[in-house]
């Protein structure tokens, strides 16, 4: 009767060990190795000078649309970039318009972000004024700005990733990104 007691007690046991409660595991992300925060002073032939990172090149507008003085600030290990195009102020309503124009950009991303916030840059010796929106969320595009001097210039910039828009994956360059971004505005002058 005891053996009876005991193979009952065994196969008991073999029998509810066996269920499998497996549940997928997320999907891991290599670790990034970001370099060292340094700067160097972009002085193009463009009517504006900035500092941006030595771990960063400098190259024409990549988007077709061929103007002066547009260019990208790219990052190759992080696969982004920093777009940038320029334009000279010839009139009050046009200076209006490419304000709205930034705008709008900015909040074309409403659809997939969680949360849009305007920040006010103003440096007032330097005659740089200008709004950064931060755009949190899985949006194409998480920070844009646009600078003036509210008279005769007039530059907008906007990160992308060549990644799909993953804020969860993103994050740690984004916050990496997000001081040079902060370094290209305070060092940002005209130089007319």
């Amino acid at each position: 009767m005891r053996t009876f007691y005991i193979i009952g007690f065994v196969l008991t046991v073999a029998m509810t060990s066996c269920t499998s409660d497996y549940s997928p595991k997320p999907r891991g992300y290599f670790r990034i190795h970001f370099p060292e925060k340094s700067y160097q002073s972009y002085q193009g032939n463009c009517p504006y000078t900035f500092d941006y990172p030595t771990y960063a090149t400098i190259a024409p507008d990549s988007s077709g649309v061929i103007k002066p003085c547009w260019i990208d600030v790219n990052y190759a290990l992080m696969n982004g970039k920093i777009h940038l195009s320029y334009q000279a102020i010839h009139s009050k309503k046009m200076f209006n318009e490419l304000v709205e124009d930034a705008r709008t950009f900015a909040f074309k991303h409403t659809s997939k972000a969680t949360a849009i916030d305007e920040g006010s840059i103003s440096y007032p010796s330097k005659k740089v004024y200008g709004i950064l929106y931060s755009i949190d969320g899985n949006a194409a595009s998480s920070i844009q700005f646009f600078l003036t001097d509210s008279a005769r210039n007039y530059l907008r910039g906007a990160l992308y990733f060549k990644e799909r828009p993953r804020l969860d994956s993103i994050q740690p360059v984004l916050d990496f990104i997000k001081k040079d971004i902060d370094v290209m505005i305070k060092t940002f002058k005209w130089k007319r």
